[in-house]
């Protein structure tokens, strides 16, 4: 049975699936069922936090001794999801203790670091799925006439091998992947999922003690990062966390994190577009590179011919050319930076101190804000607490 439930993106229509935390539910629901009648159901069912109906077909029962097993395949609909098609296990035991005890077993990971969902040690299945599962175990109990306790381990074989295709590892869980979803419903391409992700690196580092970070889009930014190390060494001290598009709403959770010091760091091609108040950089919010460049330089004083160039310059690196050849690189930066220092401010609303940085990858370092220089000389070993 296929899981219908679709959202439009665009002009595509897309199937919504469901998360690790639904199968494990699930999986649950069914072992229960069939450790306390014999008799695995065909099927299980279960209405989410969002209270959307999610069934879907059991599979692998097993009923050894005083332990049930039952599976459930991850449907991740139209996400590209590390876990889809992985089977997710539940274990279930009776237990002399009253209510539901929650474990992990193989390929399901552990904590080993403060500031994530669960403590230190714990199993990395965070508290939406943890109730999903106890719900779904009690009232599969229910169902049959027993109201005794039950110890429920969740596995999922497969997350062994797939945790290295996830954050998990620079999170500090290892051993397998995490049992998630706050909706337990995927939704495809979900932005919910990657500012969760961002969320949970920001608290991690937060509860480790760093009072300062360092926001950086992806990769263009990570290569850049020994070059600024070599200039100001105190900033190796000051952990990186990974903020893709969502320049804005990173700022936004780095205050819930209760950060002291941001410091966004950005190719010139995303940075830029913060100077026009485009805090999501991605191309779909707009792109007004040329137009902003334009702008600055005529302010700069810009002759009409240069001003022409610029708007039909294909990259910010083409534009810095053109800046070059009118003697008018230092003023246009200098002026970019003042707005894009005037945009970070307003977004960070006197919660901290937040400046930007700024390079290219063939003229390297272009410049910082006047807060960002100042963070990038003081930051270092002392920024912890």
């Amino acid at each position: 049975m296929t899981f219908e439930y679709y959202i439009s993106q665009g002009a595509d229509r897309l199937r919504c699936g469901y998360t690790t935390g639904t199968c494990a539910a699930l999986a649950a629901q069914a072992a229960v069922t069939l450790l306390l009648t014999g008799v695995a159901p065909a099927s299980a069912s279960i209405r989410t936090p969002t209270g959307i109906l999610v069934q879907a077909p059991v599979q692998k029962p097993a009923l050894h001794g005083h332990t049930a097993t039952c599976a459930i395949q991850k449907d991740a609909g139209d996400d590209p999801d590390v876990t889809a098609g992985a089977l997710v296990f539940a274990s279930v035991q009776k237990q002399t203790t009253s209510g539901v005890t929650i474990d992990g077993g193989r390929g399901v990971g552990r904590v080993t670091k403060p500031g994530l969902d669960q403590p230190v040690g714990a199993a990395a299945i965070n508290h939406v799925p943890r109730q999903m599962i106890a719900d779904a175990a009690q009232k599969a109990a229910a169902a049959c006439g027993y109201r005794g306790g039950l110890r429920v381990v969740i596995s999922l074989p497969a997350g062994v091998a797939l945790a290295a295709k996830t954050f998990n590892p620079q999170l500090g869980i290892v051993g397998g992947v995490s049992i998630l979803g706050t909706s337990g419903i995927v939704m495809p391409q979900s932005v919910q999922a990657l500012l969760d992700t961002i969320g949970v690196q920001l608290r991690m580092h937060r509860a480790e003690g760093a009072q300062s970070v360092v926001l950086s889009p992806g990769n263009y930014s990570k290569e850049f990062l020994p070059k600024l190390y070599e200039l100001y060494p105190g900033l190796k001290a000051v952990p990186q966390v990974t903020c893709a598009n969502f320049i804005g709403d990173s700022l936004d959770l780095a205050a819930q994190a209760g950060y002291q010091n941001v410091l966004v760091l950005s190719h010139i091609g995303k940075l830029v577009k913060v100077a026009g108040g485009i805090l999501n950089t991605h191309s779909r919010f707009g792109d007004c590179r040329a137009e902003l460049f334009t702008a600055h330089a005529a302010l700069a004083g810009a002759s009409q011919e240069t001003a022409r160039a610029l708007m039909e310059a294909r990259t910010t690196d083409a534009c810095i050319a053109i800046l070059d050849g009118a003697g008018l690189r230092a003023p246009v930066l200098q002026s970019l930076l003042h707005a894009i220092q005037r945009q970070l401010s307003r977004r960070a609303a006197g919660r901290y101190a937040v400046g930007a940085v700024t390079f290219s990858a063939q003229y390297g370092f272009l410049g910082a804000t006047e807060e960002g220089l100042r963070l990038l000389e003081t930051l270092g070993p002392e920024a912890r607490s």
